[in-house]
């Protein structure tokens, strides 16, 4: 499936929600199914900087040249948010990723509903996420 129809997914599933205290209560839950990050990797090498919370993210690039991506945070919005990114975007390629727009985050309105700090910290998970896509992308390139 591709980035786009995720990203639209996504949107379907956050419109059967009225008010915004529904959509975070879902946001929760996306959260409570966040496959979990190994704790070898809960180390302040792969904590996202920027973010009021901790946020850890780690991600390898699988046999296809996929990016898989795992992570886990000790705020359970803010492990919501990197579970909607990481559904989004992991399992494709750093130019797929790269290339993203992302724009369901508009669409669902979650910007809009963020506290000033957690909107930051969802600009540096996609910031580190893009930065691992970009690095992957090198790694390959260089090997070639």
């Amino acid at each position: 499936m591709t980035i786009q129809k995720k990203e639209n997914a996504i949107v379907e599933e956050f419109r059967l929600f009225d008010d915004w205290m529904d959509k975070y209560a879902h946001l929760i839950e996306l959260g409570k199914e966040l496959p979990l990050i190994d704790e070898k990797y809960k180390t302040n090498q792969y904590l996202i900087s920027g973010c009021q919370s901790r946020v850890w993210l780690f991600a390898e690039l699988d046999n296809d040249g996929k990016i898989i991506f795992t992570a886990d945070s000790d705020a359970v919005i803010t492990k919501g948010i990197i579970s909607l990114l990481i559904r989004a975007l992991s399992g494709h390629t750093p130019k797929e990723i790269l290339d993203a727009g992302l724009g369901f985050l508009d669409e669902i309105g979650l910007k809009e509903h963020l506290s000033p700090t957690r909107a930051n910290g969802l600009v540096s998970m996609i910031k580190q996420i893009q930065f691992y896509a970009r690095a992957f992308q090198l790694k390959s390139r260089i090997k070639k």
